[in-house]
């Protein structure tokens, strides 16, 4: 058995410096500790330290090691339970369960809880994910396109709910609902490289696709594009200014919960050119609160006053006593950006080939406090009929939402001019083509 430093610390906090291994280090079978923390070593030796084998770990030692083994698996599962959809990983956690249980009482019941803890998750996942299915397909189909003039929408959000915070909260529901069904390794499929730490090219071709992560970015995209929907949807200009006004209250609400992910969607839908143009709405509107979240998003110096923000609610989260006080949703976008730029800025390995274990530490701190944040449980009570709306109510295209700006508020210049010129004919170039189908259908019926 390998020589094993004290674990205090083994993977503990330390900058990521590709240098840190020319400092004083202790060598223990090619694996490089500093302070006893691991900060490099080869693939090939930590492989021997971690993976047990005939020599390793015989069969006599069994009964000593199980309780050691059962903690892992169980840890895995619960951590990582996705990793189980692929049929070759169940099969290899049941045989070796079944190892360790034969013959043997004591492991029985923690094995069996730990296998239907896991069953229920997958199951719980694939139900979310097929209810997730039906859900964008009946947002697709309603996704209201050039056939008709935008206006022809007739329900709009306050109509459903009028009340800001209540939809801070159901927006709150929607976002950590979907961030419960992020997994860990979803990062680790999103940034996955082909180098020299996967000499086998083929090796997670079949594995579980980034899917939920996927999903929720595209949450987003829908949320921007609904309020910039609702808001240029209305005939009115009054009506425009106070679905404005009523939006810059939700997003105050967002942030005052922690909801920094729809806090961004929100502005982002807010500031889209459809919408920014319209000046004589946006006259109408009291927008001093509007300026102080969109310069507490502000994405100057790497986004510093959001990531003061997010601090704060990080530090308010640690001490909270209630579930209302523990609700930190991220900005997605930007965590996957961090994530990103740590995973290309760094190199897995270092100068002399072995495993830049700080750079991995890092991007499992990370992921660690994401895990931490999307196991919150949503305290608010749901509202099915508004969830229903912002899930599944026709928003417009970009073209659309042009179109419909234009009918609100005029054209100011040529290049304005030509946009709408171009967008009427494409509408009615699809109103003809309509009309020639529905008369080459209906020659058709009377031979």
């Amino acid at each position: 058995m390998p020589q094993t430093p004290p674990f205090t610390g083994m993977f503990g906090p330390a900058s990521y410096n590709n240098n840190v291994y020319q400092s004083k280090e202790e060598s223990y079978g090619d694996l490089y500790y500093h302070e006893n923390n691991l900060v490099s070593g080869s693939l090939e030796a930590l492989i021997h330290h971690l993976v047990p084998n005939v020599d390793y770990y015989p069969d006599l030692r069994m009964r000593k090691m199980a309780p050691k083994i059962v903690q892992l698996l169980t840890e895995w599962t619960e951590t990582f339970p996705y990793d189980f959809r692929d049929e070759r990983t169940m099969r290899g956690l049941k045989e070796l369960t079944h190892r360790i249980t034969s013959g043997d009482e004591l492991y029985r019941k923690a094995v069996h809880q730990m296998i239907q803890s896991l069953i229920r998750k997958l199951t719980a996942l694939s139900q979310y994910e097929e209810a997730l299915a039906k859900i964008n397909a009946t947002a697709a189909d309603r996704l209201t396109v050039l056939k008709a003039k935008p206006q022809s929408i007739q329900r709009d959000i306050l109509t459903i709910c009028n009340d800001p915070f209540t939809l801070a909260q159901q927006l709150t529901h929607i976002e950590l609902e979907r961030l419960s069904y992020i997994g860990p390794e979803e990062f680790v499929q999103a940034f996955i490289q082909k180098g020299p730490l996967d000499n086998n090219k083929s090796r997670f071709s079949d594995r579980k696709k980034a899917s939920n992560l996927e999903a929720y970015v595209e949450w987003f995209n829908r949320l921007s594009y609904l309020v910039a929907t609702e808001i240029c949807m209305p005939v009115k200009k009054k009506h425009r200014a106070r679905v404005i006004e009523f939006f810059i209250d939700v997003a105050r609400e967002c942030f005052n919960i922690g909801n920094f992910n729809s806090l961004m969607a929100i502005i982002s839908g807010m500031n889209m050119s459809p919408v920014s143009r319209l000046k004589k709405t946006w006259g109408k509107v009291k927008t001093a609160k509007f300026d102080i979240l969109e310069h507490q998003m502000d994405p100057s110096s790497n986004f510093y006053n959001y990531r003061t923000a997010l601090r704060g609610a990080t530090q308010r989260s640690i001490t909270a006593h209630t579930s209302r006080e523990k609700i930190v949703i991220p900005f997605f976008s930007l965590l996957i950006k961090d994530i990103y730029f740590l995973n290309e800025g760094c190199a897995n390995l270092l100068p002399n080939g072995h495993v830049n274990f700080e750079k991995f530490w890092e991007l499992a701190k990370q992921v660690s406090e994401f895990m931490t944040w999307k196991q919150v449980e949503c305290p608010f009570e749901r509202d099915r009929k508004i969830l229903q709306y912002l899930l599944t109510v026709p928003v417009f295209t970009e073209d659309a939402l042009y179109l419909a700006s234009y009918e609100s508020e005029g054209p100011e210049n040529n290049i304005e001019k030509d946009s709408w010129k171009s967008l009427r004919c494409v509408l009615e170039g699809r109103k003809s083509a309509a009309s020639v189908g529905f008369s080459d259908n209906s020659m058709s019926d009377r031979n």
